[in-house]
């Protein structure tokens, strides 16, 4: 799974010109999942994300987590993160998960993080708008692979 983090003040997701899904600060993780990805790599990113020690504490240090700071979560499926560039002008997406399998580990991985805390997430396969106030900016990238 390739998963972009970014540290937010707020953002949501739009789905044809409405609201489907907004969250204050917290966390905004942009979703790839590849063909060789499994339960083990949404275990290993849901642990990840969860305590990943990136919001500033009172000295302005990062050292509190999206579960420290009782941050909420949007997560939305991006499968252009799986984009090859090598060859060309137009990226191929040939190394990204097939639908179903990126579907269901997509959901799981929505479904652990919701345990953790609040959740939600745009809708897999549409054409989505996101906004977002990026707070710092930070911005990570999770590869559960490397």
């Amino acid at each position: 799974m390739k998963i972009i983090i970014q540290r937010v003040q707020s953002a949501q997701v739009s789905v044809e010109g409405q609201t489907h899904a907004r969250i204050s600060k917290g966390l905004l993780l942009l979703v790839g999942v590849g063909p060789e990805d499994s339960v083990e790599d949404v275990d290993y990113a849901v642990r990840k994300i969860t305590h990943m020690r990136i919001f500033s504490d009172g000295e302005g240090k990062m050292n509190l987590s999206v579960k420290d700071i009782a941050g909420e979560i949007l997560s939305v499926s991006q499968f252009t993160l799986f984009a090859a560039t090598k060859k060309g002008n137009r990226p191929s997406f040939t190394a990204a998960a097939g639908p179903d399998l990126a579907n269901r580990l997509y959901s799981d991985l929505n479904a652990r993080l919701a345990k953790e805390v609040p959740v939600k997430t745009g809708i897999f396969a549409a054409d989505m708008q996101v906004e977002l106030i990026n707070d710092g900016p930070v911005t990570i990238i999770l590869d559960t692979k490397e």
